[in-house]
């Protein structure tokens, strides 16, 4: 079984957009959030969807989901603190959804990186299958450089051997929730960036995925310009 979990809980305060999350601005006549979903919502691998959302816009959420008509919504729940907490709100839903089922692979994606594609979800999904894991990354394209404390730079980085990581990043949920109870105990959880730092942290050896390029997170105003153009370039050309 194949869930995708959906990370829309930012406030999005570096979009300025006078109060309104990034992830419900509107992008080519839906809001990002409904753009993401959709990928996974007529991906014939992907058997059910969990949202983490901003708990003031769950039932803004839900009526987007009922007139876009996405169906494989299992639950909609709040999200926490921080991102990790948020995270963790999702896949106990998935868990108490489906208890006693084996094997369950969880892709967690970026409400807001609504530029994925089906090639990328397949892969991911195949990766966990193959590997146990799947980190989708993108090549970095400019030079990478190291600083020191008085930001004075050190050394140039070969950048054949550096990639950004992005989202999907995919795992059996049993693993991923055994990472996440780990650093609670151990008071770190909080502290890790994504769930690719949190799984590295805790022994696992992850596999990469390259994803496509525009496969980018909508953070400021200029990607958000970025995805309206891509968006509508792909509405008039599929190819």
């Amino acid at each position: 079984m194949n869930v995708a979990l959906i990370f829309a809980g930012g406030s999005g305060t570096r979009m300025k957009t006078s109060g309104i999350p990034k992830q419900f601005l509107e992008v080519s006549g839906e809001p990002i959030i409904i753009h993401t979903l959709e990928h996974f919502e007529h991906h014939p691998e992907i058997d059910a969807i969990c949202v983490v959302c901003i708990e003031s816009w769950i039932k803004r959420l839900n009526k987007y989901l009922k007139r876009f008509e996405i169906e494989k919504v299992i639950g909609v729940v709040p999200g926490g603190k921080d991102g990790q907490e948020s995270i963790r709100n999702g896949l106990h839903c998935i868990r108490d959804h489906y208890k006693g089922v084996e094997d369950i692979i969880v892709l967690i994606h970026d409400g807001v990186r609504p530029l994925i594609n089906e090639q990328l979800i397949s892969d991911n999904i195949a990766s966990v299958k193959a590997n146990g894991s799947a980190v989708t990354v993108a090549p970095a394209i400019e030079t990478i450089v190291r600083i020191n404390e008085e930001r004075k730079l050190t050394d140039v980085v070969d950048r054949s051997h550096c990639y950004i990581a992005r989202a999907p990043q995919s795992f059996y949920l049993k693993d991923v929730l055994d990472a996440h109870a780990r650093a609670l105990e151990d008071g770190i959880a909080s502290k890790m960036v994504d769930t690719a730092s949190l799984m590295t942290h805790y022994g696992h050896e992850l596999s990469i995925v390259e994803g496509p390029t525009e496969n980018i997170k909508v953070t400021t105003p200029m990607d958000l310009i970025l995805a309206e153009a891509i968006l509508r370039a792909r509405e008039e050309d599929p190819a």
